[in-house]
């Protein structure tokens, strides 16, 4: 059973406010956690919290700013000056969010406000995103103010998932970002239970509609109009919407309801936008103290990799994709990624392929925390080396590593095969093949034979012949003039008549090719372009050597 973690922070709009200009809209200061760092909308990103910290308890909310007034962000609504976004001290004074400015400012006119900025807590939610790849490889934001974590198969690496939600909190709170949390099966259930739960909740499998019975319907993230109908008619919890008859419900609310309840109660899936797809092939190691020299790096990428290929042993599975992420005090990551051109498991190997990267690495004031998540994993079962096998063993275990390494120092899309393709026009028939991709059961054809080197463009010849349909018997390539001995042909090739203009019937490209040996031995292969129609004469040109 999946299990999403749902992370709310209910003033993030003041909250990157504070920590973008400061505690004091009147002079800008940068906001530093309790172990220092950048705020999340400039350099640095998120810092962390020191590793000896108890982790089971959620952070306490961060402290209103200085003033009897409070703070409140305004933005622009069709041309009215509304609150955006007020801090616990402003509403403890009445105020709340979509009042007009100036009512906010008659009744309470020490209050402090500032522009809000949309667009800027967007990025900064983002930039949150990429900073909890940490926890989970798979994590998807909730504008505006909440994240979605699929937390399924990694929890154990913290100790569980209350040690793993705490730690989350906990480093959240110490940078002033106030948040709440929750962990259930659905992101329904999680994204209720961390609004409407009593601080940080964690819902055992199976027990959300235990938990949710009690939870407000707008738990349930439906339109505001129907909420408020549903507390009209006296339906505010949940739970008694599941005792109604569904078709009642479907008929006077819509679909929209009955869907939005299932998504809650993990009867229905519910599809997330992860920043990148989640995958349950995951490591973490975490450091009691930040490390930075290079030996070290190279030791922990070796240990990790040793750690999640004994996971895909284990299971029976290789993988052609593995991402490696250092993740420095400051809150930035260093990714580097490789790629193998067979699905392997060799941590060895792997880890020669990332040694080479690792000197670009940058520690920052030092690396915390070493993930490595994989891609594109599917069944390797165990080999057993027989003679009926040395071939295919000869073939992974010499050529594979060899390609492996160019590909990862000059780029997948710079190591490729030449493999045959259907067609009979000469630089259509052959096409770019990963290394080790498996063919089509297509060859060329053993009557036709083509050059050794075929010209990406064919180049234009001076050429001489006795009769307009006989081979040449002299032509003259780049300034050198060359002597026929001995010629074949011609092999006449047309275009493809599904490439033809509409209405053409007659084919308007025709290639008479000829395969020639000149005086030296050398081999060419020429064609003649157009026919002796009267109209232009056709013209020669070379197009492979060989």
């Amino acid at each position: 059973m999946p299990r999403i973690l749902s992370v709310w922070s209910p003033n993030w709009a003041i909250a990157t406010h504070r920590r973008r200009f400061g505690s004091s809209p009147e002079h800008p200061s940068p906001l530093r956690g309790g172990d220092g760092g950048g705020g999340l909308a400039g350099p640095g990103s998120l810092p962390t919290a020191a590793s000896q910290l108890d982790r089971s308890s959620p952070p306490p909310l961060a402290p209103p700013l200085k003033g009897e007034g409070g703070f409140a962000l305004i933005a622009a609504e069709r041309g009215v000056r509304r609150l955006y976004a007020v801090d616990p001290a402003a509403a403890a004074l009445g105020l709340y969010v979509g009042q007009k400015a100036t009512d906010a400012m008659a009744l309470v006119p020490e209050l402090q406000t500032a522009d809000a900025d949309p667009e800027g807590d967007l990025a900064a939610l983002q930039t949150l995103v990429h900073w909890c790849v940490r926890f989970s490889p798979a994590v998807a934001a909730d504008p505006p103010d909440g994240l979605f974590l699929d937390v399924t198969g990694v929890a154990h690496l913290w100790g569980g998932e209350s040690a793993m939600l705490g730690d989350l909190l906990l480093r959240l709170g110490r940078q002033g970002i106030p948040a709440r949390g929750a962990i259930a099966g659905s992101p329904g259930a999680a994204w209720a239970l961390a609004r409407f739960g009593d601080g940080a909740v964690i819902a055992p499998p199976g027990a959300e509609a235990e938990l949710l019975a009690q939870v407000p319907v707008t738990g349930l993230r439906l339109e505001p109009e129907t909420a408020a109908q549903l507390v009209r008619l006296g339906l505010a919890r949940i739970g008694q919407l599941e005792r109604l008859p569904r078709g009642q419900l479907a008929r006077r609310f819509g679909a929209g309801l009955l869907r939005r309840l299932d998504q809650a109660l993990a009867r229905t899936e519910e599809a997330l936008g992860f920043s990148r797809p989640p995958t349950p092939w995951f490591a973490r190691l975490a450091f009691a103290e930040p490390i930075s020299a290079p030996e070290d790096l190279a030791r922990a990428s070796r240990d990790i990799a040793e750690r999640l290929c004994a996971r895909l042993a284990a299971e029976g599975q290789g993988a052609t994709r593995f991402e490696l992420a250092f993740h420095r005090l400051d809150g930035k990551a260093e990714r580097r990624c490789v790629g193998l051109s067979l699905p392997g498991r060799d941590a060895a190997a792997i880890a020669r392929l990332f040694a080479p990267m690792l000197e670009t690495v940058d520690p920052g004031f030092g690396i915390e925390v070493v993930t490595l998540a994989c891609e594109r994993v599917e069944p390797l079962p165990e080999r057993q080396i027989g003679l009926e096998t040395i071939g295919e063993i000869a073939r992974e275990d010499g050529i594979a590593p060899l390609v492996d390494r160019l590909a990862n120092r000059l780029g997948e899309d710079r190591v490729w095969r030449a493999a045959p393709y259907s067609s009979h026009v000469p630089e259509r028939a052959v096409v770019r093949r990963a290394p080790f991709a498996p063919g089509a059961g297509e060859g060329w054809r053993r009557d036709q034979p083509r050059p050794v080197r075929l010209f990406a463009r064919p180049e234009p010849v001076e050429a001489t012949a006795r009769v307009p349909d006989d081979p040449p018997i002299f032509f003259r390539w780049r300034g050198q003039l060359r002597r026929v001995k001995r010629a074949e042909g011609p092999e006449r090739i047309a275009e493809e008549w599904w490439r033809r203009p509409p209405g053409e019937t007659q084919p308007s490209h025709v290639r008479d090719y000829y395969r020639i040996e000149d005086e030296t031995g050398a081999r060419y292969w020429l064609f003649r372009a157009g026919l002796y129609d009267g109209e232009e004469m056709p013209k020669w040109w070379l197009h492979g050597l060989g």
